[in-house]
């Protein structure tokens, strides 16, 4: 384990003692965001970012380990094992190359190599191998009952031998696998009978360039169309560069067994080495390719939880249709369901009016001071019928991204919600709550339906699967939960607790009453003393009778506080109160080998704004009016628009003609970008300028660039 914080200390440029501190709060069962939030002094301030990597690289070392026992462990059975071999398992620095040690004596299926000396011919390749001319004498290898009956089939087996040989040495793989990596072209080409099946992949038809160079959502989708057999996708370096290598390599000359050589690595490239390190390579760009867009996916994920809340409003949502017309339900504060119907706004003059009568009597009866659009299907026109209507200049207008409404409103936490109303009513309610509270309302979802991805699909579906919770639970932390209005669903993503102890507490909550102390977790089932460190901090109790209850700081650190207050002849909810007696506190006189100082300023931070929501205020957004549908838009236009994805390559924005347009990455900036997230971000509202537009693809092209 030390040898394991020695190599990433190196690879991270942070001291042994941060990696060691990280380590043993880990496998004490602290998480991530309780380590980056409540242990800065012993990790010297480490982000959740790197407590993350230091976790990771911990895993992957310690399989490192298990992998070079269970080696050891075989070449003993086999009495293979000897001190040199022992060694070099022992210092190999990654699996490939331990894999490349292991593979000469690992046991073998029924190869051509092992036919071929179970017909005796070992010593003949022996001899042609080490280019021994005397000794090669095939014709003293012809023995029919083995199955040798020409000094032709003698030399085929020896060649046999010797390709296995050339694949197994070390040395030749790191070469050539050095030569993959850097002169590897991709090669693709269409599937002659799946061509007009295939035609979204027509530009990789016929396709080449540097492996070393493809951007990753490239390769994800030059994989996919060979997935769906539209593309045959190829990963080698020019043939004869590897030929000559291994011709240099191996042939000393230019003789009979130097021919016989030659001949045995041209095999053994094309049967064996370029089979194995082409799969190493693809295995390795799928690898890049697939963390580029995972971190895509969480970057875009973290942004659209972390949107501004509308807060504690009551909110009359819509989900807008044509023919079926719009759903519309009204919310208290607290987000429960006040009334529900559906209206016809779009439809006829009549139906138009008779719409507006119910919203405008609907916002005076429910006292309305939002209202909220889904920006699906009617969405625009629905948004210019409620801004026709005479409602009182409050009430704030904006339009919500509804997507995955559908799918919880078919789940079964929605069913258990709300039993007696259907799948229309569900995902209005949903829609009004995530104006109210994004975060509260999309954890209700698995993240991969939010459509925030690159390529999701394609991707390592378990990778994606534990980083996209892991940002779901970092959010959630970093928020701050209400214990008494929380649902399961967000107390499951709270730092020590997950879906049973979230259910034990909604449990204790409806049996007993509203929490009115954090320490009243305690009497909660299966919640123990272990769990309530990891979570405490991240649940606030607004009321509680002690008022820290309501704020991040940890109650591990009350007695810090109410050792402040002591010195200052004052209670702690005059240190809340009151900024002058804030700024008596002599912060040095509570410094302690485990509190520091960034611990005593967070406190302190905290003290002035308890329970501070770290989110951005919120901001009213519109579409432009008259402007619904694909055909209206002209070119050079300018309109408002709404972030709903970021991408490598650029950024599709949303502009309320039911189909969002893309930023390429040229279009973003006046300056040179490498990444798009480097100026924009899902949810950022912006004024984008119409470049071209193409009806009948549904294609929009759109500029951030001044003309």
């Amino acid at each position: 384990m030390n040898q394991h914080q020695d190599i990433i200390a190196r690879e991270m440029r942070i001291t042994k003692a941060q990696v060691t501190a990280v380590a043993h709060l880990i496998s004490d069962g602290s998480t991530v965001p309780f380590i980056a939030r409540y242990r800065k002094e012993a990790t010297g301030l480490l982000d959740e970012t790197q407590i993350t990597a230091i976790r990771d690289r911990l895993t992957q070392l310690t399989e490192l380990n298990k992998r070079r026992n269970a080696i050891i462990n075989s070449l003993k059975e086999s009495n293979l094992l000897n001190s040199k071999l022992q060694q070099d398992i022992l210092t190999a620095p990654s699996l490939t190359l331990l894999e490349d040690i292991y593979r000469p004596h690992r046991p073998k299926r029924r190869t051509r190599s092992i036919i071929a000396m179970k017909k005796g011919l070992g010593p003949l390749a022996r001899a042609i191998y080490q280019q021994i001319q005397s000794h090669i004498k095939p014709d003293k290898f012809i023995n029919p009952v083995k199955g040798v009956s020409t000094e032709h089939e003698a030399l085929a087996g020896a060649r046999d031998i010797i390709a296995e040989w050339i694949n197994e040495d070390p040395a030749t793989r790191a070469a050539l696998r050095h030569l993959f990596n850097r002169q590897a072209l991709i090669v693709s080409k269409g599937v002659k009978k799946n061509l007009e099946r295939g035609a979204k992949f027509r530009d990789y038809f016929q396709w080449q360039e540097p492996a070393a160079k493809v951007p990753g959502h490239r390769l994800l989708a030059l994989l996919r169309g060979e997935n769906e057999k539209v593309l045959t996708v190829s990963m080698r370096p020019p043939i004869d560069v590897a030929f000559d290598f291994l011709k240099k390599k191996f042939a000393k000359g230019k003789n009979f067994a130097a021919t016989q050589i030659n001949l045995a690595a041209e095999d053994s490239y094309k049967r064996l080495l370029a089979p194995s390190l082409e799969n190493e390579l693809r295995s390795k760009l799928k690898e890049q390719a697939d963390h580029e867009a995972i971190k895509v996916f969480i970057d875009n994920l973290r942004e659209l939880l972390l949107a501004s809340p509308l807060g504690r409003k009551r909110v009359l949502a819509l989900d807008p249709g044509f023919r079926t017309g719009a759903k519309l339900i009204c919310l208290d504060a607290q987000g429960q369901l006040q009334h529900s119907t559906t209206i016809y706004p779009t439809l006829s003059a009549v139906q138009s009016r008779e719409a507006g009568n119910i919203v405008t009597e609907l916002c005076r009866k429910y006292r309305i001071e939002a209202i909220g659009i889904g920006n699906g299907t009617a969405g625009s026109e629905t948004e210019a019928f409620i801004h026709t209507l005479t409602l009182p200049s409050e009430i704030i207008i904006t339009m919500v991204d509804e997507s995955g409404a559908s799918i919880y409103s078919a789940s079964e936490t929605a069913r258990s919600e709300f039993p007696d109303h259907d799948l229309t009513v569900r995902g209005a309610v949903s829609i009004g709550r995530r104006l109210q509270d994004p975060l509260a309302e999309l954890v209700k979802l698995d993240p991969k339906v939010i459509g925030v991805g690159q390529y999701q699909h394609d991707v390592n579906q378990t990778a994606l699967k534990k980083s996209l919770n892991e940002t779901v639970a970092s959010c959630v932390n970093k928020v701050g939960v209400e214990l008494n209005t929380a649902s399961a669903e967000l107390l499951a993503h709270v730092s020590g607790l997950g879906p049973v102890l979230a259910s034990n507490i909604i449990k204790y909550r409806n049996d007993n009453g509203p929490f009115n102390s954090r320490k009243t977790l305690l009497k909660v089932p299966r919640l123990g003393s272990k769990a309530f460190e990891q979570c405490a901090g991240f649940l606030r109790i607004q009321g509680a009778t002690n008022p820290l209850d309501a704020s991040s700081v940890h109650p591990e650190q009350y007695k810090i506080v109410e050792q402040m207050a002591k010195d200052c002849g004052c209670k702690v909810i005059d240190l809340i109160s009151s900024p002058e007696i804030r700024a008596k506190i002599e912060i040095d006189r509570y410094v302690t080998d485990s509190v520091g100082l960034s611990i005593l300023n967070d406190i302190l931070l905290e003290l002035a704004k308890p329970g501070r929501d770290p989110r951005e205020s919120f901001n009213q957004f519109s579409f432009a009016e008259e402007v619904n549908r694909i055909e209206d838009l002209e070119s050079g236009m300018r309109l408002p628009g709404l972030i709903t994805n970021v991408t490598k390559f650029g950024a599709f924005v949303d502009i309320g003609v039911h189909q969002d347009g893309l930023i390429h990455i040229s279009q973003l900036a006046d300056r040179f970008i490498r990444d798009p997230s480097e100026v924009v971000k899902v949810r950022q509202q912006v004024m984008v300028r119409v470049l071209e537009v193409d009806p009948k693809r549904k294609r929009i092209a759109l500029s951030l660039r001044e003309d």
